[in-house]
């Protein structure tokens, strides 16, 4: 059962290290500062775009890891 949980650990920290690194920074610096409210006011639909499926796939992730990491310590 240990090893069970233990697995699903590495595999949902997997899934977390690769989400993050694909996932672009929020701020550009000057120009992402400016173009930032325009992508507001455009009304971006960030549920449906790659950056939006990343940011579901981070925090999914980081649910499992928690949830898993709780269990493991538990077990011990």
């Amino acid at each position: 059962m240990k090893t069970v949980f233990m697995i699903i650990q590495v595999i949902a920290s997997l899934i977390l290290i690769g989400s993050i690194l694909l996932q672009s920074g929020k701020s550009a610096g000057l120009s992402g500062s400016i173009a930032g409210g325009a992508e507001q006011l455009m009304g971006k639909q960030k549920g449906r775009s790659y950056e939006g499926m990343l940011s579901k796939v981070t925090t999914v992730g980081a649910v499992i890891f928690i949830i898993t990491s709780i269990i493991l310590v538990s077990i011990q």
